[in-house]
């Protein structure tokens, strides 16, 4: 396997794991949204609540260094190609 092949293979998985960050980020906006909505009274839920909320900017975060290095792979093959 050359660099290149190397490089859209990691491309792939770079977009996979993006992806699956936008997965959890949805459905913690919507798990938040919904304790906030049905289960403000319930001091438990309002605790988990606010781990989720931990939780969606972490993976926020972690969505956007997949993100930076998805563009840097993408970048790579394409000077790569125009050669």
């Amino acid at each position: 396997m050359n660099k290149l092949e190397t490089l859209k293979l990691a491309l792939d998985g770079r977009k996979e794991e993006i992806f699956g960050y936008q997965i959890n980020i949805d459905n913690f906006t919507r798990a938040i949204e919904k304790i906030n909505t049905e289960y403000s009274g319930n001091p438990e839920i309002i605790e988990f609540r606010d781990k989720l909320i931990d939780m969606l900017d972490s993976h926020k975060t972690e969505q956007l260094k997949a993100i930076i290095i998805h563009d840097v792979i993408a970048e790579q093959i394409n000077e790569m190609e125009a050669v």
